[in-house]
């Protein structure tokens, strides 16, 4: 999975985010990875909500190829990191991985 953060406060650098997330989503190797980003900051005023960053990344309307949502949270608070993480295991196909230590 791809979990991506962003500052829902910090609107300056969106368009970085932006770029930055598309050229990830355009490596070979994470084609069909679904993907989950956090709107953090919610709890700041002026806070973009997810619709609206969904829309300025380019996924609304434009993200067909992947499973993907936008999630608004707060993680000073834990706001809305269980319900993101929720959505993001019930992902059909989702593969469980082994840690090192389940080997022993």
């Amino acid at each position: 999975a791809i979990i991506y953060v962003i500052d829902a406060s910090d609107t300056d650098r969106l368009d970085t985010s932006r770029s930055e997330l598309l050229t990830m989503l355009s490596e070979e190797e994470l084609a069909g990875v679904p993907l989950l980003v956090f709107c953090n900051k919610q709890d700041v005023p002026g806070a973009l909500p997810p619709e609206t960053i969904s829309e300025k990344l380019g996924l609304a309307g434009g993200e067909k190829e992947r499973q993907w949502s936008v999630r608004g949270s707060c993680a000073t608070k834990g706001e809305g990191l269980e319900e993101g993480l929720d959505w993001y295991v019930q992902r059909p196909g989702l593969v469980a991985c082994e840690s090192a230590d389940d080997n022993i």
